[in-house]
């Protein structure tokens, strides 16, 4: 699925419904950007893309949308409208002090482990990165572990965040929630996560150790 000539809008809406959707169904879906002509003639015949579209294909009376050909869509009656009624539920919420961080701990055991979170914050945006510690046991900060997402703020207060991250190795992957910015507000951030075992792993039990998790709160920009 092609998507031409979005409004700014669009990335805000469709981030809402990623969730709901699954990894083959994303895969399925393109947005274009300014060259979306040039892509559209890859992979549709001239002879058969409308010409207001970059193609060669009119209507017989020469109307370059082909408005005998293609049904447009109009206005989506208010009857259909979800938003109210749509509403991502999360495993755990917490409360990120102000000027502090919050760590959630997954030891990963076995290469090939997918690592995936949701979350959204209340009233302002959060920090989130994911790191792999460099050492055994105890606390580490940000800049003694090894960054494998960038740390970035997210305004998951408007837009609630998903990602994922293939675990080439093992190790203690740490997914840091970082409030250390913000000098007078606390926040709450409500979240899921979860681990996909690889392909040959699928059928074993989490309880044969394969994952570990556990959280930890780091004060004072740590």
């Amino acid at each position: 699925l092609f998507v031409i000539k979005a409004p700014k809008l669009f990335p805000v809406a469709y981030n809402l419904i990623k969730p709901f959707l699954s990894e083959d169904t994303r895969r399925k879906i393109v947005v274009l950007g300014a060259n979306w002509q040039e892509v559209l003639q890859k992979y549709i015949d001239s002879d058969q893309l409308p010409a207001c579209y970059g193609g060669n294909l009119t209507d017989p009376d020469g109307d370059p949308r082909c408005k005998t050909m293609i049904k447009y869509g109009g206005d989506v009656p208010k009857s259909y409208y979800v938003r109210e009624s749509v509403k991502q539920q999360y495993d755990q919420t917490i409360s990120i002090s102000r000027g502090s961080s919050q760590q959630l701990e997954f030891e990963i055991l076995f290469p090939g482990c997918v690592l995936r979170w949701q979350f959204a914050s209340e009233g302002a945006d959060i920090g989130f990165g994911v790191f792999i510690k460099t050492k055994v046991g105890g606390r580490q900060k940000a800049g003694e572990m090894v960054e494998v997402v960038p740390s970035e703020r997210y305004n998951a207060h408007l837009v609630p965040e998903d990602g994922s991250l293939t675990c080439l190795d093992p190790g203690v992957y740490v997914l840091r929630f970082d409030n250390t910015y913000s000098l007078f507000h606390s926040k709450k951030v409500s979240f899921s996560v979860e681990v996909l075992l690889p392909d040959s792993q699928s059928e074993a039990p989490l309880s044969q150790g394969l994952i570990k998790s556990g959280t930890e709160l780091h004060t004072n920009g740590q």
